[in-house]
């Protein structure tokens, strides 16, 4: 019975053989889902970022007579900076705490008892955040991230100037004051070295309103109502170990 069946398995061997001669392989690219470069430690991290959209609650004006509004309202796009210390728990979860600098102007018209008044201002912020990240894996060498932040900016109006036929003093004074702030991020990083983070992402911040600008004589308050900004950031994160 061997010898009889053997032929036949000798032939299908050599068919099979053949076959596989003929098939061409595809060399497909290879997608490397890996852990990312960093590991448990300390890490310190500087970003810039700028603010494509700045939306300021409508600014009241407070007199004796009642209370309006700006009738227009038009917010620089500053850049700003900011450095921070973190620590990366895993290749899951990291923290850090930031200090974030700006500067930017502000444009507001109101009527006056004159007529109509344009007020230019500038002001600066300096913020402190504890933030904190959830990283979600990396892929092909970039990391997704989400990330939420809570803390307080110190805003600082500059006295405004007035400008038009209604004005009636030539400024009004900048008021300054803690506000508090809350900040949402998104974004990735991408590992440029073994020991250097290329941060990419998106952030809006949430300042809460406060006292603006005042006359010298007090009869006349201004009052923001909070300040929301978007802003675009790019930054590098290094290790410290």
């Amino acid at each position: 019975m061997f010898r009889r069946i053997a032929p036949f398995g000798i032939a299908a061997l050599l068919a099979t053989s053949a076959a596989a001669s003929d098939l061409e392989i595809i060399d497909a690219p290879e997608i490397d889902v890996s852990k990312s470069v960093a590991s448990e430690g300390w890490y310190i991290r500087g970003d810039l970022g700028y603010s494509g959209w700045i939306k300021g609650g409508r600014p009241r004006v407070v007199q004796a007579g009642g209370t309006q509004a700006f009738d227009e309202r038009r917010f620089s796009r500053p850049l700003s900076y900011g450095v921070g210390l973190g620590y990366q728990f895993n290749d899951l979860l990291r923290a850090d705490l930031t200090a974030d600098f700006s500067r930017g102007d502000f444009r507001g018209g109101a009527a006056c008892a004159g007529g109509d008044c344009v007020f230019k201002a500038d002001y600066s912020a300096a913020g402190l955040m504890a933030n904190g990240y959830v990283d979600l894996g990396t892929l092909a060498g970039f990391t997704p991230y989400l990330g939420a932040g809570l803390g307080a900016t110190w805003l600082d109006w500059r006295n405004a100037a007035c400008a038009g036929a209604g004005c009636t003093s030539p400024s009004l004074e900048g008021r300054d004051g803690l506000r508090f702030t809350y900040a949402l991020m998104a974004g990735a990083s991408v590992d440029l070295s073994s020991r250097v983070k290329l941060d990419v992402g998106y952030r809006f911040s949430g300042i809460a309103g406060g006292d603006a600008f005042r006359t010298g004589t007090g009869d006349m308050e201004i009052r923001d109502r909070g300040l929301h900004k978007h802003e675009f950031r790019v930054g590098l994160r290094v290790p410290l170990w």
